[in-house]
């Protein structure tokens, strides 16, 4: 069974805990043990799990990623006024070979999904992505993913699967399972011409990092509809994650990237959060502490609405356009928007029903004046195709 393969949580952060006032999350996580083995799974609706595989990371990691570290930080964080059942699984070591480490992140990933926990991954390097996405074979038919990188991670068509160059594996890899790609906070020169060029031909999304922190909720209806969500915290400026000779200078704040790991806590349909390329560090372990605080916060304040079985719920707008009628909804309850794109059918949708892809009020407002989204014409597309 993969679940022999997790280590238990160090001593010393159980030692911590035990110091820790009763409102601290440390305090109401329930820890993989040495003593008392794995926590029970059949009550747990959220599961942190660490990983320490590096070896495929692009630029070679100085030092093995201290998990402990950033278990002190969060374990310390207040409790929100939250009802969901947490469990510390441990981390898993480096196996005998990368493959070996994938093999073991699918397996314990996939029981997890099927156990109906979503795992939030401290990781290492981001190339753990890849045995993230086929934990969900057989289990979701098709996967939208989005990414929170400065890179679009697509590397080079020779080089071998790194932190880098998942993407390439993901896309080319059978079964196919990828029904969407999304990138949120890429800097252009970290991409080559090329790659924006495969994004355009895919029909994938991509924001620009001046674009998202200009208006940080552009992230929420892409998360909305994200199954898989990787975030690289090199997205992160230098300053502030501590770490100036690894960092980039330019990249989100920490408000900013803990408000989209809010939005990704939010999405109903999210099923695996993870947070990877982080280096040891004080203020790095804050920050990946309260990233997954916000996660959890929004976890726990989910809402599952749709206007196709919830109509009476939903404010419906018909808006004519030169080529198409767009139909829009908003939600009583929330404020969200969604918008029918008649071509796409997906496995959450019935035969002739449209599908119903996440947007914005000013998406609306935009398609009022006769300018059309280019996610909209981006998923009409892709249905086509």
């Amino acid at each position: 069974m993969a679940y022999d393969f997790l280590v238990p949580v160090e001593d010393k952060v159980l030692a911590h805990c035990e110091l820790l006032p009763p409102q601290a999350l440390g305090r109401h996580i329930h820890a993989h043990t040495t003593k008392d083995g794995l926590p029970v799974l059949a009550l747990a609706s959220l599961a942190i799990l660490g990983v320490k595989e590096s070896r495929n990371a692009f630029e070679k990691k100085p030092d093995k990623l201290d998990t402990s570290g950033i278990r002190l930080q969060l374990y310390k964080l207040m409790m929100g006024n939250w009802n969901s059942n947490i469990i510390d699984m441990g981390d898993i070591e480096e196996g005998e070979s990368v493959e070996d480490t994938y093999f073991v992140v699918k397996e314990i990933v996939a029981g997890l999904l099927e156990e109906d926990i979503v795992p939030v991954i401290i990781g290492a390097t981001q190339d753990i992505t890849y045995p993230a996405y086929r934990a969900f074979d057989g289990i979701v038919d098709m996967i939208n993913l989005v990414a929170i990188d400065s890179r679009f991670d697509f590397g080079i068509d020779d080089e071998l699967i790194s932190s880098h160059s998942y993407m390439s594996k993901i896309i080319t890899d059978k079964p196919n399972n990828l029904f969407n790609f999304s990138n949120i906070g890429y800097q252009s020169y970290f991409n080559a011409q090329e790659e924006l060029d495969l994004m355009e031909r895919l029909f994938f999304d991509a924001y620009r990092l001046g674009d998202v922190a200009a208006d940080i909720a552009l992230a929420e209806p892409v998360l909305r509809n994200a199954h898989l969500v990787s975030l690289d915290l090199r997205a992160v400026r230098a300053s502030e994650v501590g770490l100036p000779n690894s960092f980039s200078p330019n990249g989100f704040t920490g408000r900013e990237i803990c408000a989209i790991a809010r939005y990704a806590g939010l999405s109903d349909k999210a099923r695996v959060f993870g947070i990877y390329e982080m280096e040891n560090g004080n203020q790095s372990s804050q920050l990946i502490a309260q990233v997954i605080w916000y996660f959890i916060e929004g976890f726990n304040f989910r809402i599952s609405e749709s206007p196709l079985t919830h109509k009476d719920d939903f404010t419906k707008y018909t808006v004519p356009t030169e080529n198409e009628q767009l139909v829009y909804y908003k939600s009583h309850f929330t404020d969200r928007w969604w918008v029918e794109v008649p071509s796409v059918l997906t496995s959450h949708t019935k035969p002739g029903l449209p599908a119903l892809l996440p947007c914005t009020e000013k998406d609306y407002l935009d398609a009022c004046d006769q300018n059309i989204p280019d996610r909209w014409f981006k998923a009409y597309k892709k249905g086509f195709n």
